[in-house]
């Protein structure tokens, strides 16, 4: 069995026995409820005005939600990936480490490719179920209409798709700004982290001195 499928079979058992714990103890926690009443009155459902608006607005949280998705997805490759990239320079011969590489990689990318359609899909499907309630039960219809007026702003929307491009700009100037204050400071770590565990701290190799060219050798004396 392949180490993705063992990962998946224990992500899947995990997940079934959090399940079945948490049942369990709902079960015993909480009284039986009692038989309903033939007479009982039927759930409220909700008017269609409403479901209109909650659609809208599970609509506009679909990026974010497939964003969230597609990360659970991938979060477990990259673990693994991290490993791996250990292990290739550990026990794989320095002659095969590059045909490995590109066998992994290839792998990778298809996990990826794979995993992210299935989170697209799943986040479509699960916000029909479970936002959809949730904010049924937290937002009146006035309320949601509020909320979408601010949401559905085009300023807001053009806000919303700058974000990358702000954060990215801001995170190399923050990169740039700190590294010389920091750099300092993390090689201090390092070698106190190498002395604790009583390891030789590797110096960074100088250059190899290259040998003067044959255009700045000294002149050979002409023969007479």
């Amino acid at each position: 069995m392949t180490n993705t499928k063992m990962h998946l079979m224990a992500a899947a058992l995990l997940a079934a026995g959090v399940t079945a714990t948490s049942l369990s103890a709902q079960a015993q926690s909480t009284p039986p409820a009692p038989a309903p009443a033939a007479t009982a009155a039927p759930a409220a459902q909700i008017s269609q005005a409403k479901r209109d608006l909650l659609q809208r607005l599970v609509t506009l949280q679909q990026p974010s939600l497939e964003n969230m998705a597609r990360s659970l997805a991938h979060e477990p490759a990259q673990q693994m990936l991290g490993a791996a990239e250990h292990a290739l320079m550990t026990r794989v011969p320095e002659a095969k480490r590059e045909a490995v590489a590109k066998q992994i990689q290839g792998d990778a990318r298809k996990y990826l490719e794979e995993s992210a359609a299935i989170a697209k899909d799943r986040a479509a499907k699960l916000s029909q179920t479970a936002l959809i309630p949730l904010f049924d039960e937290k937002f009146s219809e006035d309320e949601l209409r509020q909320l979408l007026v601010a949401l559905e702003n085009p300023a807001y929307k053009k806000y919303q798709t700058v974000i990358p491009e702000l954060s990215n700009a801001f995170g190399q100037k923050m990169v740039a700004d700190l590294k010389p204050l920091v750099d300092p400071k993390l090689k201090a770590l390092e070698q106190n982290v190498a002395n604790a565990l009583g390891l030789p701290l590797e110096e960074p190799k100088a250059p190899e001195a290259k040998p003067a060219s044959k255009s700045g050798s000294a002149p050979k004396p002409k023969k007479q």
